[in-house]
């Protein structure tokens, strides 16, 4: 079976006449980790919002490759995104604090697809997350930052996704938790044989299960990685995350 890939060329994208993205090319290979580095502010986001369809790109493409069709994103909606099984994983992680764990979990099986393979999705998802299945009951608001971004990766999970987006996941968790998260990620993608881009501050993480990876600069990428280790050898990145 033919992978799952993601090219994005020469996109500008913005708010109004705000132009945050200029000239952005990724190119997302099938069954890889991309990591997209970049401090607050250099358009992580608004690169993930035009992928997902909530913001349309003034310039360039978005083409997605499912299972060897090549399919053009920029006009679609984000439901039609997010049906053709690209899913994200959003900052913040925009649970129902008031839910229970598995009713978020649920909540994520609304494409067609995912909703046929909905009892297969929770029992992996519970597999993966142990500490899911133990509280399956509990409202989300009560959990800590560590235990919602399980529900949120989860709830990703239950959309039966093929490409996987992840926007930011250390945002607000102890360093011992930003591993542990990766982990996650990881597991994902080698149990799912998912391809993942993740938007990420936090170099010295990321670049630990990442294949590849670029940073972002005032909305340029300033640096394309074909490998972690040539990551740490830039003088960019080691300026910016490393301070040498």
């Amino acid at each position: 079976m033919a992978g799952n890939s993601l090219e994005i060329e020469g996109i500008d994208a913005g708010y109004g006449a705000v132009r945050v993205l200029q000239s952005v090319s990724l190119s997302i290979p099938a069954g890889q980790t991309v990591v997209l580095l970049g401090t607050n502010g250099n358009g992580k986001t608004t690169l993930m919002r035009s992928i997902m369809g909530q913001i349309r790109p003034t310039a360039g493409s978005i083409r997605a490759t499912l299972d060897g069709t090549t399919i053009d994103l920029v006009g679609k909606s984000p439901e039609a995104v997010v049906d053709l099984g690209i899913v994200l994983v959003p900052e913040g992680r925009r649970l129902f604090p008031r839910l229970t764990v598995e009713q978020n979990l649920r909540l994520g099986a609304y494409r067609t697809t995912a909703r046929a393979a909905l009892a297969g999705n929770l029992a992996l998802a519970y597999e993966l997350f142990p500490r899911l299945a133990e509280r399956r009951a509990q409202l989300v608001g009560s959990m800590s930052g560590g235990e919602q971004q399980m529900v949120a990766l989860g709830r990703a999970l239950m959309s039966a996704p093929r490409i996987l987006l992840v926007d930011e996941p250390s945002v607000g968790l102890a360093p011992i938790l930003v591993a542990r998260t990766m982990e996650m990620i990881a597991e994902m993608k080698s149990r799912l044989g998912l391809t993942v881009l993740m938007a990420e501050q936090n170099f010295h993480q990321a670049v630990r299960i990442a294949d590849r990876g670029y940073v972002i600069v005032h909305g340029h990428i300033e640096f394309e990685a074909e490998s972690a280790a040539a990551m740490h050898e830039n003088d960019l990145v080691r300026q910016i995350y490393l301070g040498l």
